[in-house]
């Protein structure tokens, strides 16, 4: 499965991501109310994590009251992060003394084996940027 996003500055100097089923997201820089992309980093791990915990805790018959995550990083260069901690904030079902046990194996796996963004940010991946030999050149405005 392959994935496609593309990413533009806008008009307003934020920026926007979409991807090919018609979702956007907005973004912009530590001095815009939106999100940034360090920001739509950690939200990546924490979102993978949870989407895959989700399902596989429900298939195993315990469906989770509260399935939550905080993921915090602090930069220790300025284009370099420290490391990442994501912490889950559960809320087990009431009498159901496996689910326990059940969740804490699945995250670990998750963890682990499952979540493509953990993997991704805890081994090395190869980033190429491809930057084209001719340059679009605007028309000017005469």
């Amino acid at each position: 499965m392959g994935f496609h996003v593309t990413v533009e500055r806008t008009d307003d100097g934020g920026f926007i991501a979409r991807n090919d089923r018609g979702a956007q997201i907005s973004f912009g820089t530590k001095d815009s109310p939106d999100f940034t992309p360090v920001e739509l980093l950690l939200a990546a791990l924490g979102g993978c994590n949870l989407v895959t915990v989700e399902p596989l805790t429900a298939q195993r018959g315990h469906r989770l009251a509260r399935l939550a995550a905080t993921v915090e990083a602090e930069k220790i260069k300025p284009n370099r992060l420290g490391p990442i901690t994501m912490g889950y904030d559960v809320e087990l079902p009431q009498d159901d003394p496996e689910a326990d046990g059940v969740f804490r194996s699945v995250a670990e796996r998750v963890h682990e084996k499952h979540c493509t963004v953990s993997t991704a940010l805890r081994e090395q991946t190869i980033v190429d940027v491809v930057i084209p030999d001719q340059l679009k050149q605007r028309p000017s405005d005469r």
